[in-house]
């Protein structure tokens, strides 16, 4: 049975878009602003209802609300809510188009995150959303920005065309490809990466978690360590990411939240984008992971490595505490 995935952010009962609006205009208005009123009402409300406050917003002030919010509110709290502001379905786009090369380099950390932990429906929502918003082919983009392996992985992603998991077993098809990928990579003096890009583009989650099982019967590593071995740099990144996302995507961003946090520094960019995109789809069971993995709340890290309005609005939308 599928486990059910579960976000921290739902609709707010008994929601008044109108009354929202006239909240946040408020605390917006005159000197000053009220930074916590904003985070309180904001944090708890789903995106399509901010969308439904927006417009109200509108109407009712003739004024644009994310304007309005990106004048008054600075720093990381300021990007934080300006995500929570945009509308769900294109956040995933609108990050993947600042990932791409904007004179700036290519963030590959993104574009690995993103298109290895995306179900093939959520892929093809993408890639639709891209182009209305940008104008341009995802694909495209993606193509004229990487190279090698790491671009042939990433554009059979993109095709969004993994097999449906099935009801019918194919033990020989699971054998045949976990002897291929042990071939191609432990029994081959070099690797043969297009064999591992094909294997693991391509065959359902539910077929590749029985392969990654008869793998380690058969080489006596997990696969994890075949692709730290055989592979490096962007595509040894990106392989492991998919290897990690079938076997659990709350899993995989637990810990790549866990390690956007660790050590000196936080990567602020990839914390927000994790609590936002994931808060109303699996943030719960990602909360539930980094507990199980990490001997520490996903709450108390937040609690430690960040502060002010920024910390205050991220633990509302980590929406409780697992110690």
């Amino acid at each position: 049975m599928a486990k059910v995935t579960k976000g921290t952010v739902t609709n707010f009962p008994d929601f008044d878009a109108r009354a929202d609006a006239e909240t946040l205009r408020k605390a917006m208005k005159g000197l000053g602003t009220d930074e916590e009123s904003i985070l309180t009402l904001l944090t708890a409300r789903s995106n399509t209802q901010r969308q439904e406050i927006a417009g109200a917003f509108k109407t009712l002030f003739g004024r644009d609300l994310l304007d309005d919010l990106k004048s008054e509110l600075t720093g990381k709290f300021e990007k934080l809510i300006v995500a929570l502001m945009k509308p769900s379905r294109l956040y995933d786009a609108y990050e993947l188009k600042h990932a791409l090369k904007q004179g700036a380099g290519t963030d590959e950390k993104v574009l690995t995150e993103i298109l290895a932990s995306r179900t093939p429906e959520e892929l093809r929502e993408i890639k639709q959303a891209y182009e209305e918003e940008y104008g341009s082919n995802l694909e495209e983009d993606v193509t004229g920005d990487t190279s090698g392996y790491y671009q042939r992985m990433l554009v059979v992603l993109l095709q969004a065309n993994r097999d449906l998991d099935s009801a019918v077993d194919d033990d020989a098809q699971v054998e045949q490809d976990a002897q291929d990928l042990f071939q191609a990579g432990e029994l081959k003096w070099g690797t043969d990466e297009e064999k591992f890009i094909t294997i693991l583009g391509t065959r359902s989650v539910a077929h590749l978690r029985k392969v990654f099982d008869k793998y380690m019967t058969i080489s006596g590593f997990q696969i994890e360590e075949t692709i730290d071995r055989e592979t490096s740099g962007n595509l040894e990144q990106l392989l492991l990411a998919i290897v990690k996302s079938v076997r659990s995507v709350p899993a995989y961003l637990a810990e790549t939240l866990y390690y956007a946090m660790k050590g000196a520094g936080t990567d602020d960019h990839t914390l927000m984008r994790i609590m936002v995109s994931r808060s109303e789809i699996d943030l719960f069971n990602i909360r539930h992971e980094f507990r199980k993995n990490f001997a520490t709340s996903l709450h108390s890290m937040i609690q430690n490595d960040t502060s002010g309005d920024y910390k205050k609005a991220l633990l509302l939308l980590c929406g409780g505490d697992d110690d």
